[in-house]
């Protein structure tokens, strides 16, 4: 009588997460689950950086990537379509896990659905709830299992509610690398490394670059009036098409360089940054750098009474002072940018204070292994 062999038992792993920086955290977590797991399905939302790790993606962030309150109502329809086709795979054949990354407004009516079906739900990088509509805590406490959190105070901040939470640190720690040869960096992209170079980052988002980039290049223009030998450079997100920049920077001479944001920023005398990851980078590659970010009217309006937190850029809340100069919404004009940009390029003294903050900062995000930690967390879990 001969036994029939049990099939493997197969570990299955939802993960979703809706912008690019989402996807990089969320393929390190999974490339280091798959070296305890190896026989580990991985499938959800994500981009390139997922893919590469095996997942199968039921859509691209590039469906989901919107910026603003009304800018969502108007996506509305696509948004929902992609959630139906998330729950459906669910349906079809039951993860053991969910992983949910950032991306707040989508994954927490997503953590909601997976509840109701019993599905346990981690949470990967924080929902800014801390920052901002603080009564999506709610949904945190009911929904999620376990917030894996990338900042230090954000430990107590959901423990203190009566929320399983657990700081592994953050990711970039060990992500982030600078050139290997500044120089040479600059010159491989023909800018002479004896002049300085003003690195601009924009966004990754074609949205955010409407919004951000004009001012931007006003504020280019006016500090070359009085440094002409100023170069710049601007980082442009992997998958972005030349259309989006060339209008805005026709005549600017500005070198554009795809998908190496890191040895630019490492390489660069200073930097005008989005809102956003980057100004954590900025801190991780000591970028004195002025943090700009504007959405539309309506948006900005809808959005700002439920803003709770003294600073917009992570590198200041990390700090708890304002170490980078912000410049949002009204604030954010050509002139504006150009002076703080200015006091950076100029100021030996008022470059030594910034750098000296940003110091603080990486001292504040730990050392390397976040995404190795959170992955033993998934890991324990999924067990």
């Amino acid at each position: 009588m001969t036994t029939k062999a049990q099939p493997s038992a197969r570990r299955r792993l939802l993960v979703s997460c809706g912008e690019p920086s989402g996807d990089l955290y969320a393929g390190e977590l999974v490339r280091h689950l798959r070296e305890q797991v190896p026989e580990l399905e991985v499938f959800g939302l994500g981009g390139d950086r997922l893919r590469a790790q095996g997942a199968r993606l039921v859509a691209d962030v590039g469906e989901l990537a919107v910026v603003g309150l009304a800018e969502v109502v108007r996506h509305l329809p696509r948004l929902r379509g992609v959630f139906r086709r998330v729950l459906a795979e669910v349906d079809r054949e039951r993860p053991a896990l969910a992983v949910l990354v950032d991306y707040a407004g989508f994954n927490l009516r997503l953590a909601r659905a997976l509840h109701a079906r019993g599905i346990p739900v981690v949470y990967y990088v924080s929902p800014q709830i801390w920052a901002w509509r603080r009564g999506r805590m709610r949904a945190v406490k009911r929904y999620v299992s376990h917030m894996l959190v990338i900042f230090p105070f954000e430990e107590a901040f959901y423990r203190d509610a009566g929320v399983h939470a657990t700081f592994v640190g953050h990711p970039l720690v060990e992500l982030v690398r600078p050139a290997a040869d500044g120089r040479a960096f600059l010159a491989a992209h023909g800018l002479d490394p004896a002049r300085p170079v003003l690195a601009l980052l924009p966004g990754s988002r074609r949205q955010e670059i409407a919004y951000n980039l004009p001012p931007i290049a006003g504020a280019l223009r006016l500090l070359r009036q009085d440094r002409p030998e100023l170069q710049a450079a601007l980082a442009a997100a992997p998958g972005l098409d030349a259309s989006v920049f060339d209008a805005v920077l026709d005549g600017t001479g500005v070198a554009r360089i795809a998908g190496d944001a890191h040895s630019l920023m490492s390489a660069a005398s200073a930097g005008i940054v989005a809102s956003g990851t980057a100004t954590v980078e900025a801190a991780l590659l000591d970028l004195p750098s002025v943090v700009v970010y504007r959405l539309s009217p309506l948006s900005y309006a809808l959005g700002r009474p439920f803003v709770h937190v003294p600073h917009y850029a992570m590198a200041n809340l990390i700090a708890e002072k304002r170490v980078l100069p912000e410049l949002i919404q009204g604030e954010f004009r050509p002139e504006t940018v150009a002076a703080e940009a200015g006091r950076l390029l100029d100021s030996q003294e008022h470059r030594a204070a910034v750098k000296q903050g940003l110091a603080e900062v990486r001292q504040r995000l730990g050392g390397p292994g976040a995404s190795a930690r959170a992955a033993a967390e998934v890991r324990a879990l999924l067990a």
